[in-house]
């Protein structure tokens, strides 16, 4: 499912117009990405968190030429779905 799709189905699901969807959408992704730069957690009850944990400093293997590389250190956004979400993938 792509952006335009998604908005598709929250206009339906929600009875807003695509034009509300799609201001609801990019207003709720642009609030959970602000609290993840702020290093906070956005916990979606039942549905699942999001979270920024940081990767250190490792040591890597250029495929392409075999040498040791080092991977610098970063962040990540990671996702742990909810119970709710688990049991309806399932």
């Amino acid at each position: 499912m792509n952006k335009t799709e998604l908005v598709n189905a929250i206009a339906n699901e929600a009875k807003l117009t695509k034009v509300q969807a799609k201001a609801a959408l990019e207003a709720t992704l642009g609030a959970v990405a602000d609290a993840l730069v702020k290093g906070d957690k956005v916990a979606l009850i039942g549905f699942g968190t999001f979270g920024v944990v940081e990767k250190g400093e490792r040591q890597g293997v250029n495929p392409a030429t075999g040498k040791k590389i080092t991977i610098p250190a970063k962040k990540v956004v990671k996702f742990k779905a909810g119970a709710e979400l688990a049991d309806k993938v399932k």
